[in-house]
């Protein structure tokens, strides 16, 4: 039977459920696309990221477009195994 402690805590927030959500289907997003997707403000974005970025969950590259700079996101291998594990507890534990 699963406990719900098995669940991963880094995937706790909407917001970062939704940015890897969008991550799992996407190659590279930029971080103004995935505001607007997440419906979220820039600190809160910016905060959920960086801590999905410290668990090697999540690559940032900052790069400079013309002379605008531009943060994209895009999911790792960890990540990718990570969240997988993750929905399918939730599942399990939803009993299916």
């Amino acid at each position: 039977m699963l406990n719900i402690n098995q669940l991963n805590k880094e995937f706790e927030s909407r917001v970062r459920l939704g940015i890897m959500s969008v991550l799992m289907v996407n190659d590279w997003v930029d971080f103004t696309e995935m505001k607007n997707l997440l419906s979220a403000t820039d600190g809160n974005l910016a905060s959920h990221s960086t801590a999905l970025e410290k668990a090697e969950y999540i690559e940032v590259k900052k790069e400079f477009v013309g002379k605008k700079p531009r943060t994209s996101y895009r999911v790792t291998q960890k990540g990718r195994d990570a969240f997988t594990e993750h929905i399918n507890n939730l599942e399990k534990l939803l009993g299916r």
